[in-house]
């Protein structure tokens, strides 16, 4: 027993001492399983050159992946939908790198938009970018257009010039802030690039006014005419309104001249043209006269990008009323009247009594003819006429019907264009309309959509 018990003794303390070598060597080779880094070193080369895309290989640690101690900036999952983006601001920018004692190459990287900054892995080749990083253009050389001078759409509300397009570059910033005081400057067109992810054009512009302020900006926020805002300093702007009602006529009409000048006034033989101009059927409202003809609006002195208020007088023979509207019915082949008491226009939510006030009101103060049947379309069209809904009654005449839903069933009627005379005279006729069925349908409630029953 004696000898048993040493026997099992002995067993046990090999056990123990196994056990302690085979921790002790865990240990040891956990130590081991962790790379070391050497020292930071920051890349030189032109910025330009170092600017990469992600391919969601590698995630992005604080440290090099295989450092003690490293956590995760960007997971795998999150680089897969940065390469995957369409945007530029994710593209990246590789400034630094360290490389591990296994000959891993870490580059520090951050991207465009600075929200994600760490170290990825590169390969085994410094300076050559390659793991979970490739070497990236973010811009694609376009074709410079052929007319080189531009002027700002919207100046001050629009694009505004960069050091490079948004993105392209890291820290890419506004040359200047606000487009506004450059609102009557031309620009030069000197080279054109597309963002390689987006798609987008950029121009770059050097400002005609001031050589100094010069970089991309984006290629819609350019025309090629002058923008409404260097128009209307070098105009006279006319507001004609009713002498008997103060209302507006017709607004923001611009005349000028070819020797205009913003901010500079208008001399005696431009004073004679404007007015000339001003009271020209070419300016005037159709259908109105000038309230006093003998009156002049501007004079030698007044400025270029100046306004000016007109009072005129709507002519006696103006206008144009709708008589009736009838569609014709197919049983009988006459012409029924319709009834138009809350019919809708085309819309859906317009009635037709008010669509035809609108364009009743359009040709208030016309006078003269349409003279074709295509120009009475158009206006009819316009003021939404060219197809009608008319409700659908039970038998007592009052109570609209309503399909299964409960919505309500209108008559569908479209225009018969053909009907419409090739001449009207405005002031001594009136028009009638004829439409033709084009089958039931139901608006649903709570909208003015018209479906097809």
């Amino acid at each position: 027993m004696q000898a048993s018990l040493k026997k099992s003794l002995y067993v046990g303390l090999a056990a123990l001492s196994f056990a302690g070598i085979a921790s002790a060597t865990a240990t040891t080779a956990s130590a081991k399983s962790y790379a070391t880094a050497g020292a930071y070193t920051t890349l030189k080369t032109d910025a330009t050159s170092r600017n990469v895309a992600v391919n969601g290989t590698n995630a992005l640690y604080t440290k090099p992946g295989t450092v003690k101690g490293a956590k995760v900036v960007a997971s795998k999952a999150t680089m897969k939908k940065l390469a995957a983006s369409k945007k530029s601001a994710s593209y990246f920018r590789a400034y630094g790198q360290k490389i591990t004692n296994r000959g891993s190459v870490y580059y520090r990287v951050v991207s465009m938009d600075g929200k994600y900054r760490g170290y990825v892995y590169g390969g085994k080749t410094a300076g050559t970018f390659a793991g979970g990083i490739q070497s990236a253009n973010t811009t694609t050389t376009a074709t410079t257009p052929s007319t080189k001078t531009y002027y700002l759409k919207n100046p001050g509300k629009t694009n505004t010039l960069w050091t490079a397009p948004k993105y392209t570059q890291y820290k890419a910033t506004k040359v200047i802030n606000s487009t506004s005081a450059l609102a009557s400057d031309s620009f030069t067109v000197d080279s054109a690039v597309t963002k390689t992810k987006e798609g987008s054009l950029y121009y770059h512009v050097t400002d005609n006014n001031n050589t100094k302020i010069t970089g991309w900006i984006y290629a819609g926020a350019l025309q090629t005419g002058e923008n409404s805002a260097i128009t209307s300093a070098k105009s006279i702007t006319v507001n004609y309104v009713d002498s008997s009602t103060g209302k507006s006529v017709k607004s923001g009409v611009l005349i000028t001249a070819s020797d205009a000048k913003s901010g500079s006034a208008l001399g005696t033989t431009d004073t004679a043209s404007v007015n000339s101009d001003i009271a020209s059927s070419t300016y005037l409202p159709a259908g109105y006269s000038l309230a006093n003809s003998s009156n002049t609006y501007v004079s030698s002195t007044t400025i270029w990008g100046s306004s000016v208020t007109v009072p005129v007088t709507a002519n006696a023979d103006a206008g144009i009323t709708i008589a009736n509207s009838y569609a014709l019915n197919a049983t009988t082949g006459a012409s029924d009247k319709l009834t138009t008491t809350d019919a809708l226009a085309s819309d859906g939510s317009t009635s037709v009594s008010t669509a035809q006030s609108t364009f009743t009101a359009d040709y208030q103060g016309v006078s003269g003819t349409v003279a074709s049947q295509s120009g009475l379309t158009s206006a009819l069209t316009s003021a939404k006429l060219n197809t009608i809904y008319v409700p659908v009654y039970e038998s007592d005449g009052t109570t609209q019907s309503t399909n299964s839903a409960g919505n309500k069933l209108y008559t569908k009627y479209t225009l018969n264009t053909s009907s419409l005379p090739t001449g009207i005279t405005f002031g001594s006729s009136s028009l009638t309309l004829n439409y033709n069925a084009a089958g039931s349908y139901a608006l649903t409630a709570g909208t003015s959509t018209m479906t097809a029953e």
